[in-house]
């Protein structure tokens, strides 16, 4: 993506997942919200950018984190939101194993928790160790964890797949996690 891709990423991330308010937006109870209003909104930032630029960067951005709906008239995050919204995503069977992509820095806390969503609405997790391993690496030295995805829904764990290929599950205790 270019720098200003970017740019009206980390805009996007911002207003759809964490703080609409800043920028006098409001999400629906599913999250989405008006393009025309997000543009605007935009606009007011000083940050114009059009509609074929927003569909350039939610097409390009590599973890897919937006969507529109299917008309085109609205857009939100996939997930990841610190705001409540309820995704409307229903239980999925996940693989065997799943990953989970964190910082050596955090390892002592996930060793005596297990992994918590913190301040967003799931723990994400990922089939693909290397995308897991990418995760990590945006937050220090990179660790993968292996999780028992397979165990923890037969012990009655909830897990659900966004759209953008996202595992998530509420919390992934201790005795479900290989330290690799």
């Amino acid at each position: 993506m270019t720098r200003r891709e970017v740019k009206i990423s980390k805009f996007l991330s911002l207003v759809l997942r964490h703080q609409p308010e800043t920028v006098g937006l409001k999400l629906n109870d599913a999250g989405w919200v008006s393009v025309a209003d997000l543009l605007a909104a935009a606009d007011r930032q000083d940050l114009k950018f059009s509609r074929a630029e927003l569909q350039q960067v939610v097409a390009n951005n590599d973890k897919q984190r937006f969507s529109f709906s299917a008309d085109g008239q609205l857009i939100r995050a996939n997930q990841g939101h610190s705001v409540a919204v309820e995704l409307g995503y229903e239980p999925a069977v996940p693989p065997e194993t799943l990953f989970h992509g964190t910082a050596e820095r955090f390892l002592a806390s996930i060793q005596a928790q297990g992994l918590i969503k913190g301040q967003r609405h799931h723990v994400h997790l990922s089939a693909d160790r290397e995308i897991a391993r990418s995760v990590g690496q945006r937050y220090g030295k990179p660790v993968v964890l292996q999780v028992h995805a397979a165990q923890m829904q037969h012990d009655g764990f909830v897990f659900y797949l966004s759209t953008n290929g996202v595992w998530l599950t509420e919390h992934v205790p201790v005795p479900y996690l290989v330290f690799l």
